[in-house]
């Protein structure tokens, strides 16, 4: 578990704190992440008492075949997660393995389990003590792999951030890929990204030699602040090609937003 404390640009100082736990790149399969996995994760997740828990994408398998002893149904890791409750609700986006699996399959598992999927759409979250904001999620910026290395993706930030009115209230971007953030306007407080797994592999004094980014170790982990713009890089808590993880423990993170010291870090 990893956690976060901060009060990013345009979020209001005199706010009730707000706390997010962050799921990412679960890649459900046998034996690397067996349906008894998602639910301990289920389990711990809600018993950090969070306000709002939002899912960054790839629920399905996404080792190489010929490391895996079998998937995990949509239908079941569906189930699994419909398990997670906050007052302001789960909240999910798709990453790449999702539309590479069968994205109508896995956004229904999301779906038909009380979980809304953000694709190039937002949503105002509103609380009951504390300010409303804006839930924005991405659709995959590598939707459709042509080769390896050739992408089309399905997101649409400029027409995700023309939909969200003016009206004063901070956004929370979600993406599943980091390396949008860019071009992410200074409008959004933070952006939550997975997909990287954190390099997956870390080596001593050397860092990922793969961080499945083009910007490299910019953007492959942890909190990223540039411009005045905060980004939050998960590392994720499955495997993806390779069933290897070194140096970059699976986790489940959390974020306190609010003025510091207005909340405990641990409770």
């Amino acid at each position: 578990m990893t956690r976060y404390k901060l009060l990013p640009p345009r979020w209001p100082t005199t706010a009730k704190p707000l706390r997010i736990v962050v799921v990412a790149d679960i890649h459900a399969c046998e034996p690397w992440m067996p349906v008894s996995r998602i639910d301990e994760i289920v389990g711990v997740s809600n018993s950090l008492q969070p306000d709002i828990i939002l899912l960054l994408g790839d629920y399905v398998m996404g080792v190489s075949p010929r490391y895996a002893t079998g998937i995990v149904p949509d239908t079941v890791w569906g189930n699994s997660l419909s398990k997670l409750t906050a007052p302001l609700g789960c909240h999910a986006i798709l990453g790449n393995h999702d539309w590479w699996h069968g994205v109508d399959s896995v956004r229904a598992a999301l779906v038909d389990n009380g979980i809304p999927v953000l694709e190039n759409t937002a949503t105002l979250i509103r609380q009951q003590d504390g300010p409303a904001f804006w839930l924005a999620g991405l659709g995959d910026q590598r939707a459709m792999q042509f080769s390896r290395g050739v992408y089309k993706g399905v997101d649409d930030l400029p027409g995700t951030m023309a939909a969200i009115p003016d009206d004063g209230n901070p956004i929370l971007l979600l993406a599943h890929e980091p390396d949008i953030f860019i071009t992410v306007p200074d409008r959004v407080s933070l952006t939550l990204c997975g997909h990287t797994h954190g390099g997956q592999v870390r080596l001593p004094f050397i860092g990922p030699p793969i961080s499945n980014s083009a910007y490299g170790q910019r953007f492959a982990y942890g909190h990223v602040v540039e411009g005045g713009r905060h980004m939050i890089v998960s590392g994720g808590l499955g495997v993806s090609w390779l069933p290897v993880r070194f140096g970059v423990s699976p986790e489940i993170i959390v974020i306190d937003i609010g003025p510091k010291n207005s909340r405990p870090v641990d409770e």
